[in-house]
């Protein structure tokens, strides 16, 4: 029988893809973070564009602006994401180790057998 991933949101596909229950790789982290050191300073960059041109600012003045935004935004949740992809590591890896631990116990459970 074929195992499927199961269906996530468009969000959720595009942030954190993953099941949550494996240990990432660093190919997959690279790509979690980088998801979201992108994803959220684009949108915050393009609110910032709009108010921007709304109040009149010269362009020398928006285009700083959209630098500081977008390099504090990619610092800021680029440290969020890695401390996301760190946490699920540390659950997926004690999953995996309570996990081993029941398979090997053969001591017949609680009340032993």
């Amino acid at each position: 029988m074929q195992q499927t991933q199961p269906r996530y949101r468009l969000s959720r596909r595009i942030l954190f893809p993953y099941s949550g229950e494996d240990v990432l790789t660093p190919r997959q982290a690279l790509r979690v973070i980088t998801a979201w050191m992108l994803t959220f300073p684009v949108s915050m960059a393009l609110f910032t564009l709009i108010v921007a041109f709304a109040s009149n600012l010269s362009w020398q003045k928006t285009l700083f602006l959209l630098l500081v935004v977008f390099l504090f935004g990619a610092f800021v949740f680029g440290m969020l994401a890695w401390l996301s992809v760190s946490m699920n590591n540390r659950a997926a890896r004690f999953r995996q180790q309570r996990l081993a631990a029941r398979t090997n116990n053969t001591s017949g459970g609680r009340y032993g057998s």
